[in-house]
């Protein structure tokens, strides 16, 4: 079974992988990059409190529900976005122009949220 610290490391990578991907000017997938990185950190915390395996979900408000999470306004606003992001990077018929779909100011916000989310997230890990 994987560890905390497994699901932990993934989550940091792919916040890594976010950050180039804004060098980069490839910001569809630094939002993709943010809500993979949320879920794994939100996996980690279900491993960490129940000792079972985490389900095979991507929805972030579910994932979070089962680690026992209450989350604000704010991150429940931040995690409905990454998912749809999730959702239209992997169905690209669902986007107009992928280019489009998330320009610079969107993809800084998110990396933003995101981070301050993880930090949240890494204080419930101890």
């Amino acid at each position: 079974m994987s560890t905390p610290e497994q699901w932990t490391e993934r989550a940091e990578y792919d916040l890594e992988t976010a950050r180039a991907m804004l060098q980069a000017g490839r910001h569809l997938y630094v939002v993709f990059c943010c809500q993979q990185a949320v879920e794994k950190a939100l996996k980690g915390l279900i491993v960490l409190r129940t000792g079972e395996m985490p389900p095979r979900l991507h929805n972030l408000a579910r994932l979070a529900g089962r680690a026992g999470l209450e989350i604000d306004e704010a991150k429940a606003e931040l995690f409905t976005r990454l998912c749809s992001y999730y959702v239209s990077s992997r169905y690209p018929e669902e986007l107009a122009a992928p280019e489009g779909a998330a320009d610079k100011a969107l993809a800084e916000e998110t990396l933003s949220a995101t981070e301050d989310a993880l930090r949240w997230l890494s204080t419930l890990m101890t």
